[in-house]
């Protein structure tokens, strides 16, 4: 029985109050071909005396990330109440409904109590719904007894550094001695997973392919400049923002090396890697890169380019000389059996080792489910799908009708060795350069105009669902 939001929401309030429970938590992870769920059970004893809670409150500092909207009133009103209170703690909050869980927390869409003033919503609706946070609450004994703790740790380290438009903003982190909480901005527009299914036949059309494909490039392309590998790309955790564009979430399987950074570098690209035939671009060349010295680890461009191969191309005058951002590949390598069955690397299945291409793998099959409403390498259980993924070849379903520049890129990046997987070389640089994303303007995706735009979320409505008779239900 999933705990209600007003349970869980008292509990937060009385955690000096004399109790013995015992609470069944079940937790939900949807994938494309239904839930997987697990139940486990934690037990909470407290003594008769009153005693004082603490909370640890850490706050970020927008000022301190210099791509953070100066104008976000969620941090004006953190400020005010951190000014009267001189710290925050979850007192401040209302917890309005349970949006979804993971395997190490759940999500709560909370309200700032100071925000929108007294009063049951009225005319204040917009003004409250302008300080909703989505709060990720993690019960610490919990973390420790399932060894799950360096997860949550992980999670939390990647999110303080995070600063960019298609990644989660954190605003702070509570701490009580029970529970973890990580304090970011709600997505109204829920995940592309209910969006899809939303959609004619379940799937999108070429332009919203295109346009959450190449949000979700430069998102990964960021993750791994900073040394991140994000490893859980699904549609299920690529969120949709008020204004249409994506935010990526979920980052407790992600895998971030000892150093801070990749050694990215500017590099100055005379012959983009464009040619009449992009589908003989990369997968036909294995032995040039193979035999280059740039796919060491601590060679990220050599002072001459060696990733493009010496032949004839068909080269494009006003492209000539332009700069480009090389953040690939990274030193960070993992052996861990991490991910969703569907989406997993055929390298992580093998165990023999996987680095940041296990990322273009997978917005490979984020791609190919975002046209045809299923993942390339399904099968009828996890250890079918997971041999499919070892050995079958990739083919494309007859319809719906496909265009080709999409179906090489696909190609390109389903390929099982990763040494010759599209963007485990140059990364996003080579990815960004295909035929398919032809068109997109990279340095002005936010100026694009999203296919979807979700209404404004209005207070009475989330009141609304507070009342309803299930509040476990997956908003995303």
């Amino acid at each position: 029985m999933q705990p209600c939001v007003d349970d869980l929401a008292d509990d937060f309030d009385n955690l000096s109050i004399n109790s013995t429970a015992t609470t069944a938590i079940e937790t939900k992870r949807s994938t494309s071909s239904g839930s997987e769920t697990t139940t486990w059970t934690t037990t909470t004893t407290t003594t008769t005396t009153t005693t004082t809670t603490t909370t640890t409150t850490s706050i970020a500092s927008s000022s301190s990330k210099p791509h953070a909207p100066s104008h976000d009133p969620c941090w004006d009103a953190i400020r005010k109440v951190k000014s009267k209170n001189a710290t925050l703690s979850l007192d401040d909050f209302r917890f309005v409904r349970r949006l979804g869980s993971g395997d190490i927390g759940s999500v709560y869409l909370v309200e700032l109590k100071e925000s929108g003033g007294g009063g049951g919503g009225g005319g204040e609706s917009g003004e409250r719904s302008k300080c909703m946070f989505a709060a990720k609450v993690m019960d610490k004994k919990e973390l420790v007894g399932r060894n799950k703790d360096g997860r949550a740790k992980i999670e939390r380290d990647i999110l303080e550094i995070l600063d960019h438009p298609f990644l989660p903003t954190l605003y702070a982190t509570l701490d009580t001695p029970r529970w973890s909480c990580l304090l970011t901005e709600f997505c109204p527009g829920g995940d592309l997973h209910v969006l899809r299914q939303n959609q004619p036949d379940k799937r999108f059309g070429e332009p919203a392919v295109r346009f959450y494909a190449s949000e979700v490039v430069v998102a990964l392309e960021y993750l791994h400049m900073l040394g991140i590998i994000y490893r859980d790309l699904k549609p299920e955790n690529v969120l949709v923002r008020s204004d249409g564009h994506i935010m990526l979430t979920d980052f407790d399987l992600s895998l971030k090396g000892d150093n801070s950074t990749s050694s990215a570098q500017v590099v100055s690209d005379q012959n983009p890697p464009i040619t009449t035939s992009p589908s003989n671009e990369y997968h036909n060349d294995p032995p040039q890169f193979a035999n280059s010295s740039c796919i060491l680890p601590n060679c990220m461009v050599p002072a001459v380019s060696c990733f493009h191969p010496k032949r004839k191309r068909r080269k494009r005058s006003n492209n000539r000389g332009a700069l480009e951002i090389v953040a690939e590949p990274i030193d960070v390598r993992s052996m861990s059996f991490v991910g969703t069955h569907e989406y997993l690397a055929p390298e992580i299945i093998s165990g023999e080792g996987h680095g940041n291409a296990v990322d273009w793998w997978t917005l490979g099959v984020f791609i190919f489910e975002m046209f045809y409403g299923v993942t390339p390498f399904k099968g009828l259980d996890h250890e079918v799908t997971l041999a499919n993924i070892v050995a079958r070849a990739l083919e494309f379903p007859k319809e719906p009708t496909v265009p080709s520049p999409a179906k090489d890129l696909m190609t390109q990046l389903l390929i099982k060795d990763p040494t010759r997987r599209m963007g485990s070389t140059m990364g996003a640089t080579a990815i960004k350069h295909h035929q398919f994303f032809d068109g997109v303007n990279w340095a002005l995706l936010r100026c694009t105009k999203p296919p979807y735009i979700p209404r404004p979320v209005n207070y009475r409505d989330t009141v609304r669902a507070d009342k309803g008779a299930d509040n476990s239900v997956e908003y995303y």
